[in-house]
């Protein structure tokens, strides 16, 4: 119960929300994550780092830069949950607005970020 407990309280907060919404589009750069959501780079990495230690993301090291993703090999009810939050979460308003502005920054990354 304690494990479920952890998963489901990760959950309980916007910013966290909004960033697995974002990753169910692909892997990101902790600075797509910063452009979108208009947070520090700490904040952005203090809720990665609650979505990491409770198995919902995994990273990897690039440069000086860390990339998240979904983790897709988690628990049953994390994969369940998981296709709740591909179907609802982005359809949600701050989902849409989120997924046109990350559409909007990475139309531009290429030119603007060594990342």
């Amino acid at each position: 119960m304690k494990t479920s407990a952890k998963i489901f309280k990760a959950l309980a907060d916007e910013t966290r929300l909004r960033i697995m919404a974002l990753l169910a589009n692909g892997e990101l750069c902790v600075c797509d994550l910063m452009a979108v959501l208009n947070l520090p780079q700490s904040t952005v990495s203090r809720h990665l780092s609650y979505l990491k230690n409770t198995g919902w993301v995994l990273d990897r090291r690039q440069g000086t830069w860390m990339h998240y993703r979904l983790n897709r090999e988690n628990t049953p009810l994390q994969q369940a949950l998981l296709n709740v939050f591909q179907k609802e979460l982005a359809a949600l308003g701050n989902g849409r607005d989120d997924a046109a502005a990350l559409a909007a920054y990475l139309a531009t990354k290429k030119i603007n970020c060594s990342c």
